[in-house]
């Protein structure tokens, strides 16, 4: 069986400025995939490769054993859903309207809007918590509300895979939270496959099955969240020291990043390890 995405000496970059080069990738089918890495190392480039949303250098993007590249557009947009970091909706547009955009692969001419498109609308509007919101334009939405639209106008799309730039940039911890139960929700309850890029290490460490750390436009190491987070991971791929404990909690790794602050014990000697 193939994986659900795959890449194969896949090189990405912007003019003659190289991110990705010789990558060879698989993302698991049914589990939640987060990209971590430090700012410029290539996680948000990948993702946008993915989504057929920049073209290669060389090498292919593969989806379920077949080249993104060959496929038709709106094929690709049955399968797979695609939430960049900075969107922005036209002016007035509500978010009764935006979500609604997400039906649009499901549309042709011979199969208009539907009791079910209408359903699954609502549904997503639902999820995110944004019914009291529906009929008000999205420009005038804080940023978390308008970040939760555009989340439900992904889901709306009701494809196998998402893909997600930083689902949780500009929401306060609580809807942080709600955005990513919500898609640990999707994955457990539906199977769908979720590919996130994430700033927060104890948060991807949380939800991901799988995480792939990039450094330098290459893959630094890649499995479950308690093979792959290490005081010298996070040395090697972030430039800081920590410590690396178990959540409380669920018993993921949880970093604990050195740095300044107020103290109310003793601070241990940062000790290097053997």
């Amino acid at each position: 069986m193939y994986p659900t995405i795959s890449t194969e000496s896949l090189s990405l970059g912007y003019g003659d400025t190289i991110i990705i080069e010789d990558l060879n990738l698989k993302i698991p089918k049914g589990q939640i995939s987060v990209f971590i890495g430090g700012n410029g190392c290539g996680k948000s480039t990948l993702l946008r490769s993915v989504a057929r949303l920049l073209k290669p250098n060389s090498g292919n993007v593969m989806l379920e054993g077949k080249a993104i590249a060959t496929m038709n557009t709106k094929d690709i947009a049955k399968k797979m859903a695609m939430l960049p970091q900075t969107p922005i909706a036209p002016e007035g547009l509500t978010v009764y309207q935006l979500v609604k955009q997400g039906r649009y692969p499901h549309q042709s001419w011979f199969k208009q809007w539907s009791t079910k498109d209408e359903e699954i609308v609502q549904r997503a509007i639902e999820a995110t918590r944004l019914v009291d919101f529906q009929d008000k334009a999205v420009d005038e939405l804080s940023g978390g509300q308008r970040q939760r639209a555009w989340i439900a106008m992904t889901l709306a799309q009701d494809t196998d895979i998402i893909l997600l730039d930083e689902p949780t940039t500009y929401l306060d911890m609580t809807h942080q939270i709600e955005i990513l139960d919500l898609l640990f929700e999707l994955n457990e309850q539906e199977n769908r496959t979720i590919v996130m890029v994430l700033h927060d290490l104890n948060l991807a460490c949380r939800y991901a099955h799988n995480l792939v750390a990039i450094k330098d436009g290459n893959v630094y190491a890649e499995g479950q969240p308690e093979d792959v987070i290490s005081c010298e991971m996070v040395r090697d791929v972030f430039d800081m020291e920590c410590q690396v404990t178990a959540d409380p909690l669920f018993g993921t790794p949880l970093c604990i990043p050195y740095g300044k602050g107020r103290c109310l014990i003793k601070k241990p000697k940062l000790v290097a390890e053997a």
